[in-house]
């Protein structure tokens, strides 16, 4: 078993959990995760959105047997011929330019509209009551969203609790 087999694993366990958001062999402990990766299949969450070519690419990667992986035979080629990357041209790909990073959103507004919305009398004691650091107030702010971004009324906050617990 080369070096590369155990890199196409590496990569297969990558590509589950970025496009799935978790480990694919997660156990309870130690023990059941080193079960589940010699012993179980690799299973995919009921209703996912990936779609069948990244499902067929990752059980390819995460073969048991070495010998038997996708990328044993040809390496990269092997793998980048797979379905998966159909659209990619691999001959062209250093001068592909990566997409547009969006630029942040100004939220500062929210703030503005979350303050007006409170009772005059309750301005000066919310801020005080409500938080010990700028952690809790974001806590706070998520809490509310929903309300502000619907013009509802929010509750009072001084019948509002957040237990915060630093230790």
């Amino acid at each position: 078993m080369g070096m590369g087999v155990l890199d196409w694993w590496t990569f297969g366990i990558f590509l589950y959990e970025l496009l799935l958001g978790r480990t694919p062999f997660k156990g309870t402990g130690n023990r059941e995760t080193l079960f589940n990766v010699v012993g179980q299949p690799i299973k995919f969450p009921e209703g996912s959105s990936v779609s069948y070519a990244a499902k067929d690419l990752i059980r390819g990667l995460l073969v048991k047997d070495p010998q038997k992986r996708l990328g044993f035979k040809r390496g990269a080629t092997e793998i980048k011929q797979h379905p998966f990357f159909e659209s990619v041209n691999w001959a062209l790909i250093r001068s592909t330019h990566p997409p547009d990073i969006p630029k942040p959103v100004d939220l500062s507004f929210l703030n503005h509209t979350f303050k007006s919305s409170l009772a005059p009398n309750d301005k000066g004691a919310t801020d005080s009551n409500r938080s010990s650091g700028p952690y809790l107030d974001f806590e706070f702010f998520l809490m509310n969203i929903s309300r502000i971004m619907r013009g509802l009324v929010l509750e009072q906050p001084s019948s509002l609790t957040l237990d915060f617990n630093p230790t």
